[in-house]
């Protein structure tokens, strides 16, 4: 028995869903495969659950440093099951939205393994996927495209396998029954990070050890200064510089031995934060012309399109920056291209991204580092939030602003933010920089008072040397 689509999407995470919307709007028939939930990761382990986890972490910390705006209270008491409840609550009411479009749109969903057995045996024009359901049986869908959206999962590492108790993955920290009274995070990247300061919020006592030169690399140097200096500030504790290896971990029964430095130290938790890796296997990439390279990312076009020229994919998959939002843009500009429209292209430098920590973490466009390696010549500008009163308010002014200008050509290089409320902030800086904004523009544009997007009104007013506040 087959079914006949103009579009199969193997994957229902947010690029999946968003595109197949984006297909059904173009007047196509439309099926995903979705072996686990409509949704994905983002839905139900990253983005959203980990979200309302730190706002509850946000609420707590509000709580116990009530006494700085003014207001005793009684010390917070909390159940881990009931954050975890309050987590379930939100993913399941954004779920049924989710559900709700899926038959708005009239998208059939299969709910099991996708695998694409190539050039279909009715119509030679057509490709044909099988979807393998958990009870053994199966279903074929001709199609005329494909789209691959089948995002990606946590790395392991070799000599610290998950065991799912006392070796975990962010996947796991979705679950938790009990706070560890300790846990060593291995990996100071946007993952790790966001969970040291989750888990710090709530008592726990975190550790962080990166093998890079620094936590969050890839940030402007700056940034990653502060959010280090901070962290540390609240207890955590950071080891750069320091790549472990089997020698230096011992799993227990109960524990975990790490050898950090020269100290021994048990720890209740291991969360393993390295990375995230393509979910390409068992996809049936060997019955089509499609290359991966040598970490099994999905090789494309500028416009998402493999060399097997119906299939396209986007996300996780393909190696780009790990982000929903960059994978739902993706999606959006493959099937616009796929059905013959004429889709705006994505510019990478004009890609928000942002780290939710305490404090948050946001940025757009080249860091002072990226500028130099590209030979730029360039002038960097700086506005710290403590000269921005709605800031002083939030959060004492912690952080600062950051704007990279190319000297020779005037244009804006980067802007990169840590503080409180940055992660709202930045979807401004993306528009203006989305529409090629110039620093004159920004600092003329009358911002409201007081707010913590004055800064970027500041902060151009600084690079055109009227600064008023600074």
């Amino acid at each position: 028995m087959s079914k006949e689509y103009d579009l199969v999407i193997l994957g229902g995470g947010t690029a999946g869903y968003v595109s197949a919307i984006r297909a059904s709007q173009l007047g196509k028939k439309v099926a995903i495969v979705e072996k686990y939930k409509i949704g994905g990761t983002c839905l139900h382990k990253g983005c959203i659950p980990t979200k309302s986890y730190l706002k509850t972490a946000e609420i707590l910390r509000y709580i116990n440093h009530s006494t700085e705006y003014g207001i005793k209270t009684a010390s917070a008491e909390f159940e881990i099951k009931d954050i975890v409840a309050k987590k379930d609550e939100t993913v399941s009411t954004m779920y049924s939205g989710v559900q709700s479009l899926m038959k708005k749109y009239k998208i059939d969903v299969y709910e099991g393994n996708g695998r694409i057995l190539g050039p279909s045996l009715f119509s030679p024009q057509a490709g044909t996927v099988s979807v393998e359901f958990e009870n053994g049986e199966s279903e074929l869908l001709v199609n005329n495209n494909v789209l691959i959206a089948t995002g990606s999962r946590p790395i392991e590492l070799p000599f610290l396998e998950f065991n799912h108790h006392t070796v975990i993955s962010s996947d796991d920290m979705m679950h938790l029954e009990t706070l560890p009274h300790n846990i060593l995070i291995i990996g100071g990247g946007v993952i790790g990070l966001e969970f040291a300061s989750l888990l710090n919020d709530l008592g726990v006592e975190v550790t962080v050890v990166e093998a890079g030169p620094s936590i969050i690399p890839n940030e402007q140097q700056e940034i990653s200064k502060t959010i280090k200096r901070t962290f540390e500030e609240n207890g955590i504790k950071i080891y750069e510089k320091l790549p472990l290896s089997e020698d230096d971990v011992l799993v227990q029964d109960s524990h975990v031995d790490v050898k950090l430095q020269e100290d021994n130290i048990s720890f209740d938790k291991v969360l393993v934060a390295v990375g995230r890796t393509p979910n390409t296997e068992d996809l049936g990439l060997n019955n089509t012309k499609i290359k991966t390279d040598d970490k099994g990312y999905i090789i494309t076009n500028d416009v998402y399109q493999t060399d097997d020229k119906h299939i396209y994919a986007v996300g996780d998959v393909i190696g780009n920056y790990q982000l929903a939002h960059v994978a739902t843009k993706e999606g959006t500009i493959a099937i616009e291209h796929m059905f013959d429209q004429n889709p705006i292209m994505l510019d990478y430098l004009t890609i928000p991204r942002c780290i939710y920590t305490n404090p948050e973490v946001a940025s757009i466009g080249m860091t002072e580092q990226d500028a130099k390696n590209e030979g730029l010549s360039f002038k960097k500008f700086k506005v710290p939030f403590k000269a921005i009163g709605k800031s002083v308010i939030e959060n004492n002014g912690l952080g600062e602003c950051i704007l990279i200008k190319d000297i020779e050509n005037e244009n804006v290089l980067g802007i990169h933010m840590i503080g409180a409320k940055v992660t709202e902030l930045i979807n401004e800086a993306a528009l203006f920089t989305f529409m090629n904004g110039s620093t004159e523009e920004l600092a003329t544009t009358v911002h409201a008072h007081p707010s913590i997007g004055e800064v970027l009104m500041e902060l151009g007013l600084k690079s055109e040397n009227r600064a008023i506040h600074v």
